[in-house]
């Protein structure tokens, strides 16, 4: 009887960590890594659509608590040719220990990349010559259109929405 038992705990135990990482790994995504020829793409991309590229680390406090307008912005503009980019400047070492496990907990739908360069001087003028290299900073841009709006502060999504509202209509 004890080893019976045993074994429906141990079949239980084994049931309800597959369904632990079933659970996870709804919500995990894969964080590609990009290179700085990536941002230069987005910004030449001759397309009307409107990239909206947010630059942000998950120590900031200010990045963080702007990401929900960003996910908000997303998914309400998705079908109108917006598309939003949370670029990571986490350290690299931190992407599997701490961005990771940000954008599960936090589960985050949205395009999440991380940007794979070790001289962020090298791409911050690629972004805006205006871009002192403070984050959050989020680029609003569409070549196609003709619109380029940059800022380095924390956006609330009235700011997020009233640029791409502009850029839609340029």
């Amino acid at each position: 009887m004890q080893a019976l038992l045993a074994a429906i705990m141990k079949k239980l135990l084994y049931l309800s960590v597959v369904l632990l990482f079933s659970v996870v790994s709804v919500y995990a995504q894969d964080i590609p890594y990009i290179k700085s020829d990536q941002i230069t793409a987005w910004k030449n991309d001759t397309s009307n659509t409107v990239y909206v590229l947010n630059f942000w680390a998950t120590w900031c406090a200010p990045c963080v608590a702007e990401i929900p307008d960003f996910e908000k912005l997303s998914q309400g503009y998705a079908d109108k040719g917006v598309r939003v980019v949370l670029i990571s400047t986490d350290f690299r070492r931190d992407v599997e220990k701490r961005l990771k496990p940000f954008v599960t907990r936090k589960k985050l739908e949205g395009s999440v990349v991380f940007i794979d360069e070790t001289t962020p001087n090298n791409w911050i003028d690629l972004v805006s010559p205006e871009w002192t290299g403070a984050i959050p900073a989020t680029l609003v841009v569409s070549k196609g259109r003709g619109f380029e709006q940059f800022f380095e502060k924390q956006l609330h999504f009235e700011e997020l929405e009233a640029a791409v509202k502009a850029a839609l209509n340029n």
